[in-house]
């Protein structure tokens, strides 16, 4: 549980040093208690007192890292229940479970497909981020498939073995790559947490019900495993929900450390329909990995655009540089629309001048990332900030006429910004989706 400035302050030597920094011990503990400066500034502490300051700053929920550099997956950390609060810090982890009972050409071509599953959106990439390997047989075929998919691929690993024997061949292949060990149970703990410790990887801990789950994080941590992930298993979907909302409530609410680490969900749907809806609800409250079994890029993008959405920092919306963009071959010549630096809006117009095949010209006002409606209210889309924007890039020596065409849905300042800028407006469509015809009738 988190330490008032008070009580960090009865832990502290109280000789007011200044040597830390501060005036005083007190604005010291201040400090602390808004995590604005670290303990270690404090040459006086006593051992004891460094000791529950530091346990008493861990976070609610544990930060786990699965894979070995670049890709690494990272989850939890998290310090709100909901989004508005502040923001969501590591984004859920989108996997694909691969059976070793495929044929090994199946599996390659799954890994292939897997690993082709990049996107861009609104300027920013997207990809899927770790693999999942599952035992369905003998574990000399597990090691084999491990071995295979290990090879093809950079992305993290999940090693869904059913017994120690295959996990522990698994791990001898693929430990230097930190897999995320799947699973320990009441009946396995003691030796697949032995694992865990032995090759330093991450690991699942499985159990229907909280209270069992709460019991089996502390006996795995007084184990030696600390890195820990938590799966209540496949359960209806309001069910789950409901296991992860407690959980993620236990750990921020509470302050409850045994149930204070990420979660992962397996969905088990054999629509791709019903798997995605599932899977996006996970995404949404509160997984920290989700495994399916689906590799078609429209599920893949749909849900790896949903995450991108809910963990975008609602107090810093997704921008564009403020700048002129050249669309196509754009000459002196070329018709020059006006838009907002957020990346959506931007992007939902070029995508639509990239349709009308008419070289243009976009410049991006700088309005800290508003649409541009969002903006116009905000006063940070006005006559002034365009004009500025005009003049500070340059555009009077990019184009030879002095034409803007503005949103349909700032018409209202049209003439208000041809006297302020001396260009000639032009009151282009409300909508992005009237622009090619627009542009080709201009």
């Amino acid at each position: 549980m988190a330490l008032s400035g008070l009580d960090i302050y009865k832990l502290l030597p109280k000789t007011n040093c200044r040597e830390c920094g501060f005036a005083t011990c007190l604005a010291f503990a201040m400090a602390l208690a808004k995590k604005a400066v670290s303990i270690d500034k404090c040459p006086y502490i006593l051992p004891e007192s460094k000791e529950k300051l530091e346990a008493s700053s861990l976070p609610p929920i544990k930060l786990v890292s699965i894979g070995d550099g670049d890709p690494q997956l990272q989850i939890g950390n998290e310090t709100v229940m909901f989004r508005h609060e502040e923001k969501f810090h590591h984004p859920c982890g989108l996997g694909f479970i691969i059976d070793d009972n495929l044929t090994d050409t199946q599996i390659a071509q799954k890994i292939d497909k897997i690993n082709g599953l990049k996107f861009e959106r609104v300027g920013q990439q997207l990809n899927v981020n770790i693999i999942a390997i599952k035992q369905n047989g003998a574990a000399a075929r597990f090691i084999e498939a491990v071995k295979m998919v290990s090879a093809k691929t950079q992305l993290a690993l999940v090693l869904m073995g059913r017994d120690e024997g295959a996990l522990r061949g698994a791990l001898e292949l693929t430990a230097p790559k930190k897999p995320l060990v799947y699973c320990a149970s009441k009946e396995n703990l003691a030796s697949i947490a032995k694992l865990s410790v032995e090759f330093k990887v991450p690991l699942v801990i499985y159990a229907a019900s909280l209270d069992t789950l709460s019991e089996l994080t502390q006996e795995a941590n007084k184990a030696g495993a600390g890195d820990l992930v938590l799966d209540t298993g496949v359960k209806p979907l309001a069910q789950k929900i409901w296991d992860l909302t407690q959980i993620r409530r236990q750990a921020l609410k509470k302050s409850q450390r045994s149930l204070g680490y990420p979660c992962l969900v397996v969905v088990d749907r054999e629509d791709p329909y019903a798997e995605a809806m599932e899977a996006a609800t996970y995404i949404s409250k509160y997984a920290g990995i989700v495994l399916i079994k689906g590799t078609e890029s429209w599920e893949a993008l749909a849900l790896l655009a949903l995450r991108q959405n809910i963990y975008t920092d609602p107090q810093r919306p997704l921008q564009i540089e403020p700048k002129i963009y050249a669309i196509g071959r754009a000459n002196d010549k070329s018709p020059v629309l006006i838009t907002t630096n957020f990346s959506l809006s931007y992007y939902t117009v070029l995508g639509e001048v990239e349709a009308s095949k008419v070289p243009s010209y976009i410049i991006s006002v700088d309005t800290e990332g508003m649409s541009v409606l969002t903006a116009w209210a905000a006063e940070k889309f006005t006559p002034d900030k365009i004009t500025d924007s005009i003049n500070k890039f340059g555009l009077k020596d990019t184009v030879s006429h002095k034409k803007l065409i503005i949103p349909g849905y700032v018409a209202v300042m049209s003439g208000e910004l041809e006297d302020k800028s001396g260009w000639q407006i032009i009151v282009g469509p409300k909508e992005a989706a009237g622009i090619p015809s627009f542009l080709k009738n201009l």
